[in-house]
Parts: C-alpha cells; structure tokens; sequence
C-alpha cells in the first residue's frame, strides 16, 4: 500500500492523484525495483475521514516479482527502502506511511494469493466509507469525489498482468460495454427536467423527497 497526505476538496484530489500516477511509474522504472519485476496490478482507492470530511487517496499495488528478489540485499527491498524509493518518485518532503507485505500461497492452498489480488482490485471508493446519516455532508462529499476521479484510470496493470488480461481477451473494466438491452434509440431529456435529491430514512425503510 502507498499513501500521501490526506487532501481536503476535489480539486486537491485530482491533482494528488496525478501525480501519485506519475509518481508510481517513475517507482516502478527505479533499476533495483525493476530488475525482478515481473508484473504489477495497481488499484486506486480513495476513503473520507469521519472528521474532517478530508480524502485520503492511496494505491493498493500486487507486484509479481522473481524468486531472485528475496536472495540478497541488493535484490530484497525491506519496508523502509520501499519508503523512501516511493518518497523520492512522489518528490515528498514528509516520509509517507508505506506497508509493504510478501504474499505466498500455502502449499495446497491459494487462499493467501487470492485474497491479495481480491484486496488489490476491490472497488476505488466503497459507499460505507464516506455514507452517513448527514444528508447535506454527504451530497458535498460525492460532489468533490466526483470532481477528484473524474476520468482518472482506478486500475492498472504492468508487464505479465498487462499480457494476460489481453490474452484472456478481459473487457477494460473502466471502459466495458454499459449499453442497456432493448434501449435502440438514445432517450431526450426534457430542457424543463429538474434534479431532485431523496433521503433514504433508516427508520421508516423508504425514500423521502429532499426540497
């Protein structure tokens, strides 16, 4: 997992996650991490602090790397040389919260390998992270959400991850086929439509009209 500073409005957002991008390709092309790597999946998530409202955005990474890379210290990157080899492609001038773990399935038993790759590519935002019983506050917070991920790629794949997912003829999860069956012609939306908010009240197991 690699993280920056939480960020405060949509706008930060989109800027952090930028350059979180182009701060991971840069990670990945650094020889020593390069050298045994085999492939990458790479996942975006964003989660909003109950306090203050703030994003924190961070990139859930599976990196498949050769046997090689545990033999020796100048193949084996430990925990703080992760740090800082993500601070100095992130150009951070504060020591970012890295936590790096080795993934081995069991003999006889894949459970380990799979929940890596279930938790790698699991949904970018989940609604119970950023969901209250604040209407007002969670309207703000899909709107700066919206304006942070908008046209942002939330999962990437390099080197033998990228060859399989082309092999396997995987549809692009980001930019799959949404079309509904049966809808021939595009709908027109009337000029005097309007947006109307509902509140879904726990208590009475229905939605209410917002005015």
């Amino acid at each position: 997992t690699l993280t920056v500073k939480n960020v405060f409005d949509g706008e930060e957002l989109d800027k952090t996650l930028k350059e979180m991008t182009k701060g991971f390709a840069r990670l990945m092309k650094y020889k020593k991490v390069s050298k045994n790597l085999i492939g990458f999946l790479r996942a975006t998530e964003v989660t909003v602090n109950d306090i203050d409202n703030s994003f924190h955005p961070h990139f859930h990474v599976l990196l498949m790397v050769k046997s090689t890379y545990f033999k020796g210290e100048n193949n084996y990157i430990n925990q703080d040389e992760w740090t800082e080899l993500w601070k100095k492609s992130m150009k951070l001038e504060y020591i970012p919260i890295v936590n790096v773990k080795a993934v081995r399935g069991k003999t006889g038993n894949k459970n380990d390998v799979k929940s890596a790759v279930l938790e790698t590519s699991k949904y970018p935002v989940k609604d119970s992270d950023y969901l209250s019983n604040n209407f007002d506050r969670d309207t703000l917070v899909v709107d700066e959400l919206e304006k942070g991920l908008n046209r942002k790629r939330q999962i990437g794949y390099g080197g033998l991850f990228k060859e399989i997912r082309k092999k396997l003829h995987l549809e692009d999860v980001e930019e799959g086929d949404l079309r509904i069956v049966g809808a021939d012609e595009e709908e027109k939306v009337s000029e005097s439509a309007q947006i109307i908010y509902a509140k879904w009240n726990d208590t009475r197991k229905n939605y209410f009209i917002k005015r």
